[in-house]
């Protein structure tokens, strides 16, 4: 088993969906990312909270064994977002937006989180994404996340992050948009002539798809009868990936094929509740059991041929 570093957010967020509503519940990209590694490795968070974070939070993230030595709390108001699932339970509504201490975040890594093997930078500016590179060990394999903001607003500093890490993840419009191309094995294409030796482009309720030098492996998504609240799910989705991946202390195609399927699993737990309840009541033997199920309903018998 091997350390686990992520930099992203620690939120509070407020969301509506069909199913009822939170306000200020525990969020953010780190927070999903690190909840769902930590049933599988430990794991080190880069990120930083206003005064007003409850302690109870912090209570909560340290209770799963989350090293928070690399996290700030500073002077000023937490970053905040709120949003709303109406029809779509694929896209979100952003209602408001606050970026407060996040604004001026400025990630410096304690000496012990430096020699990291596995490193993944969740969405946030790609210049915070490159300043942890620099303090973290080149042997380290790392993975990054983005968004459509980023690929609009600073395409020279993502490029530079995409041809520095291991693994790209991407969502398939995040992936056409910067690529400029309609198709997504050319998309692809584009990100990989960067330099990353894995792609894997999340594409919501259809699952995932891994590419890695001209190989192709898809993973579905769980299927599950009711979606309650799909905030998080795909920073839940890569801490299950990274999770399983330094948990078993390797990164070769097989590790990552399975990694997709831990971290399809975890997600699928992710969306059965608001904020991190459902995760913070599963345990190791839900997660092999249900991938378990995944396991069965994926496999096929097949000695090579199709009759």
């Amino acid at each position: 088993m091997a350390e686990l570093l992520v930099i992203g957010s620690v939120a509070l967020d407020s969301v509506e969906t069909p199913f009822g509503s939170v306000e200020d519940a525990l969020g953010g990209s780190a927070t999903y990312f690190s909840t769902a590694a930590s049933l599988l490795t430990g794991v080190r968070v880069v990120a930083v909270v206003g005064e007003d974070f409850p302690e109870d939070h912090l209570e909560t993230l340290r209770g799963r064994g989350i090293d928070l030595e690399g996290l700030q709390r500073v002077p000023g108001r937490t970053f905040r977002w709120s949003g709303r699932y109406v029809d779509d339970l694929n896209q979100a509504v952003t209602l408001d937006t606050q970026l407060n201490v996040f604004e001026t975040f400025d990630p410096e890594l304690p000496d012990s989180y430096k020699d990291s093997p596995y490193v993944f930078l969740a969405n946030l500016h790609p210049a915070l994404q490159l300043k942890v590179l620099e303090q973290t060990s080149g042997d380290a394999f790392t993975g990054a996340d983005t968004m459509n903001y980023w690929i609009e607003g600073e395409r020279s500093l993502l490029e530079e992050v995409f041809r520095r890490v291991d693994c790209v993840m991407i969502n398939e419009a995040e992936a056409l948009e910067f690529s400029g191309e309609s198709n997504i094995f050319r998309a692809v294409r584009v990100i990989e002539e960067l330099g990353p030796e894995y792609i894997v482009v999340k594409r919501g309720e259809y699952g995932a798809v891994l590419w890695h030098r001209g190989e192709i492996f898809f993973i579905p998504a769980f299927p599950l009868e009711e979606v309650i609240d799909p905030t998080g799910a795909g920073d839940t989705f890569a801490g299950g990936l990274f999770g399983y991946l330094a948990a078993s202390d390797g990164h070769q195609t097989e590790d990552l094929r399975r990694g997709l399927m831990v971290g399809s699993v975890l997600a699928s737990y992710n969306v059965e509740d608001f904020s991190l309840g459902r995760l913070l009541s599963i345990t190791r033997e839900d997660i092999t059991m249900r991938a378990g199920h995944f396991e069965r309903m994926i496999h096929i018998d097949s000695d090579g041929s199709v009759f």
